[in-house]
């Protein structure tokens, strides 16, 4: 059991555990375990003046970093280095940091698509997928929805 699924069933969770060959991109991910790629989201760590803040957007987005540092009120924020994440995140896989800000101890800021989705997957470690319902995910985290990837609807932000 991975530190993510005992955070999870703590908190009392409904989800679904994803075995499945290692995987090193969210896309990737995707494919091995036979979904949408639209379907799976993805955490980025970013490191900001205030220590590191989870950016969560979908697996098909790519981060936008002037949105992101706007959310995060910092425009020298940047994403987190390989050796900081290896650092700071001793317990997850690189590419593999959980979208749980409460189980990291740091903010969470998720993208509107995000929310829009019923259920979503993301990765537990690198050969490890958990599916649960977004509702669920989120509904005890203290997260702050904001635009992260540039999006034509994005204009009521």
């Amino acid at each position: 059991m991975s530190l993510v699924t005992e955070h999870l069933q703590r908190h009392d969770k409904a989800f679904e555990v994803l075995p499945h060959p290692p995987a090193l991109s969210a896309i990737d991910e995707a494919r091995i375990i036979g979904i949408g790629a639209e379907d799976v989201i993805k955490t980025l760590v970013l490191d900001t003046a205030a220590g590191h803040a989870l950016a969560v957007l979908p697996a098909v987005e790519r981060l936008d970093l002037k949105l992101a540092q706007r959310a995060v009120e910092d425009r020298h924020a940047h994403l987190a280095s390989e050796d900081e994440m290896s650092r700071d995140f001793p317990g997850f896989d690189l590419g593999a940091v959980p979208p749980l800000g409460s189980l990291l101890g740091v903010p969470i800021f998720v993208d509107p698509e995000v929310i829009a989705h019923e259920t979503v997957v993301f990765a537990g470690s690198q050969s490890e997928s958990v599916k649960i319902r977004t509702a669920a995910l989120f509904d005890d985290e203290s997260i702050t929805v904001v635009p992260l990837s540039l999006h034509p609807d994005y204009d009521d932000f």
